[in-house]
């Protein structure tokens, strides 16, 4: 036992008046586990900050942490059962003691991953967190499917399009009515004419954006109600109506109960090229008898009202709570996402925001009639026309009921559609 142990134990035993031992160390209060398709996410919470050391071992592939002064007591072995195990990459998760001042975490993995893991200061609800991201070394890339996805709907409309040149080359041409007893102009002389060749059209991208996820529940209602949870019922729903239009093509940033970083967010709209981004939230304010839906765009200079500065503060902070590894962010992502003019794409999104607050409205009470502005990190796309939907506050009792009724979350969904297809009807197919 070292010098620390030893003084440690010490405190322990003066502490109890010798009558027994207390470990005096962290002690651990939560283990979480967050599954998703490009990684999964194992998260520590205890009433302070965890030291670990994190290593990989094959023939089975698992993953090993070991935490300094921790106890693998009766309290870790309850938090440990709360772990949903065989969820994404990880199949069983166990504890030990490894040594006496050191706890041994064996996550056994369903294949090869890689283990990235940080740690958290208290933010919110949560005490200090200790986090373990699995990336399967063999995961599917979303951003190539999608990519294919959008190859494959580009050939669809290129042989649609070609169909209907050939049909209409083949259609007998209609001859004008002769009016009698008047002289008719002669003819003027033909023009050589190419016969119809098939056209390069793109699809429209639209990328739903559902707020929040995973370690980040976003606003919670009176009644217990997720936000997480209902912006994705109502981006899936969303979805499913716009590529109801074969020339609409769908990427949702989360399909799934995990968290994205903000930038990550973004990052994913611009890699598949995208025409119009929109993020979807419930959020939630002071006061319980604030209601209505709203639309966001961005603003550089300032929020257009109290109400707006407090939701995008609220907002931006969601990187805190989900909790965002800072080490090998790409600082010229940051540059420019912060530098880049925005002009040309701030009027799009305005007009994009006019139409969603036109089709909201008989959905029911708005909280402002027009488009808002606020700082919002998710909009900051410089070359994608991009707004935030608040479908509702969930912290009112009578909307957090409709937030959580399938029918209403349809309401919703049709009405981010309407807006959708109102901005591109005035937007160019692209070539």
């Amino acid at each position: 036992m070292n010098r620390r142990d030893a003084l440690r134990l010490l405190a322990a035993v003066l502490a109890g008046g010798g009558a027994g031992l207390v470990w005096a160390g962290p002690r651990v209060l939560a283990v979480r586990a967050w599954p998703g398709k490009e990684s999964t996410r194992v998260t520590i919470e205890s009433d302070a900050e965890l030291r670990f050391f994190v290593s990989s071992l094959a023939n089975p592939d698992r993953t090993v942490v070991d935490i300094s002064d921790v106890q693998a007591d009766a309290t870790f072995q309850k938090a440990l059962e709360t772990l949903r195990n065989d969820t994404g990459v990880l199949s069983r998760a166990r504890i030990g003691q490894y040594r006496p001042d050191t706890a041994r975490l064996v996550l056994e993995l369903k294949g090869r991953a890689e283990a990235a893991a940080f740690v958290l200061p208290p933010v919110g609800p949560y005490r200090h967190r200790l986090v373990i991201d699995l990336t399967p070394v063999d995961a599917d890339d979303p951003i190539a499917s999608f990519l294919s996805k959008i190859l494959e709907r580009e050939a669809q409309l290129e042989r649609a399009a070609a169909e209907a040149d050939a049909a209409a080359a083949r259609a007998p041409p209609v001859l004008p009515p002769v009016l009698p007893s008047k002289p008719v102009p002669a003819p003027p002389p033909p023009v050589a004419t190419r016969p119809p060749t098939q056209r390069h059209v793109k699809p429209y991208v639209v990328v739903l954006d559902p707020g929040h996820g995973g370690e980040d529940p976003g606003a919670v209602g009176p009644g217990g109600t997720y936000e997480k949870d209902v912006v994705l019922a109502i981006a899936h729903q969303t979805r499913q109506l716009l590529e109801q239009d074969p020339r609409v093509v769908v990427f949702m940033t989360r399909e799934e109960d995990v968290f994205i970083p903000l930038a990550d967010r973004v990052r994913k709209a611009r890699s598949v090229n995208a025409d119009v981004f929109i993020s979807i939230h419930a959020d939630a304010f002071t006061r319980p008898d604030v209601r209505g839906s709203s639309v966001f765009t961005l603003s550089e200079r300032g929020a257009s009202s109290t109400a707006a500065k407090w939701i995008a503060d609220k907002e931006n902070q969601s990187d805190l709570i989900g909790g965002v590894r800072l080490v090998g962010r790409d600082p010229m992502l940051a540059r420019m996402l912060l530098e880049m003019s925005q002009s040309i794409t701030n009027a799009d999104s305005l007009k994009l925001g006019r139409g969603l607050v036109t089709e909201l409205k008989p959905v029911g009470k708005m909280h402002k009639g027009t488009v808002e502005h606020a700082g919002f990190a998710v909009l900051r796309a410089p070359d994608i026309p991009s707004a935030l939907v608040e479908t509702a506050f969930i912290s009112n009792p009578e909307e957090e009921l409709k937030l959580r009724s399938a029918a209403h979350q349809l309401k919703l969904a049709r009405a981010i559609r309407g807006g959708i297809r109102r901005f591109l009807a005035t937007q160019p197919m692209r070539a």
